[in-house]
């Protein structure tokens, strides 16, 4: 069978560590790297075409958009238009809704398929999130993120103005609260009083405590690592006190990454239009004969 022709758009931290899990893949092939026009002439070692639009590409089946996430739906649009089938990892949560019915106009017009929020949370999270209720209809989820690095929070925070590199941690307060600890080096001139109450108000901080601390090295202090504990307690039927708890720690970014691989195989399973994790059947993230999977998982 021929493999999927997959294209990486963008080719920061997660952009990387796609292109690991794509050559790690079986079923694909890199078609191609899409990086901004002023990257693309740095980017001779690499052994991928190097471009810097997705359409000086040929023959892309699908589109991995490894972009904050504040360019997602602008990235996904410009490649369903060229009816190219797309997954991102989109994070901000409460625009995660209005964004997929945007996109799914986009995908059906254009004949191809979308499936945002592909990350680990939203996400694979998501995914147990649902399983979960399925188990108690009735109760309370809590999900506790990290000790760790929120890749999100932290390009949040890089495109503030002043901000010369920055890390935003993490920290599990409990009950689904959560403290961000923001560490940033400053441009020459900066304010950081400015800094700080613009991060403070950013709709990714603004809900949180956030403390901003100013740092000379954040190379110093940098730790990919990150975790989840997730814990419900509810009903099954009748019957109380039903209690469930799943936890990881992992790397973020390779995750991450290794999530979009498998929904890149997944959306192209799909009928145009644009999805998210829980809409789409496990199995079709899974490489291999779906006869000898069942007989393996079932």
């Amino acid at each position: 069978m021929s493999k999927i022709r997959a294209a990486v758009v963008g080719y920061g931290n997660i952009g990387r560590y796609v292109v690991e899990a794509l050559e790690a893949a079986p079923d694909f092939e890199i078609a191609g790297i899409v990086r901004r026009a002023s990257s693309v002439a740095t980017a001779g070692e690499s052994k991928y075409p190097v471009v810097s639009s997705l359409s000086e590409l040929q023959s892309v089946d699908v589109a991995i958009l490894c972009t904050p996430s504040r360019l997602v739906e602008k990235s996904a649009a410009e490649a369903l238009a060229l009816g190219i089938s797309t997954v991102d990892s989109y994070d901000i949560h409460s625009g995660i809704a209005d964004t997929r019915a945007r996109l799914d106009e986009v995908a059906r017009k254009h004949g191809a398929a979308a499936l945002i929020s592909a990350g680990w949370d939203p996400g694979s999270d998501s995914v147990v999130r649902a399983l979960l209720e399925v188990c108690a209809p009735q109760g309370i989820t809590y999900t506790n993120f990290g000790p760790g690095m929120s890749m999100g929070h932290t390009v949040a925070v890089k495109a503030v103005e002043g901000v010369k590199a920055a890390l935003s941690m993490t920290i599990p307060v409990g009950t689904g609260i959560h403290r961000r600890m923001v560490y940033v080096e400053l441009e020459e001139g900066a304010d950081f009083d400015t800094v700080a109450a613009t991060i403070k108000n950013d709709a990714y901080f603004v809900h949180d405590e956030t403390h901003v601390t100013r740092v000379e090295s954040v190379d110093a202090l940098l730790d990919m690592g990150h975790g989840v504990n997730l814990v419900r307690k509810g009903v099954s039927g009748k019957t109380q006190n039903q209690r469930f708890e799943f936890n990881m720690s992992i790397n973020n970014p390779a995750l991450t990454s290794q999530i979009l691989v498998s929904g890149a195989r997944a959306v192209l399973r799909q009928k145009p239009g644009a999805y998210t994790m829980i809409e789409i059947p496990i199995i079709d993230f899974l490489e291999g004969d779906r006869e000898q999977i069942i007989r393996r998982l079932v």
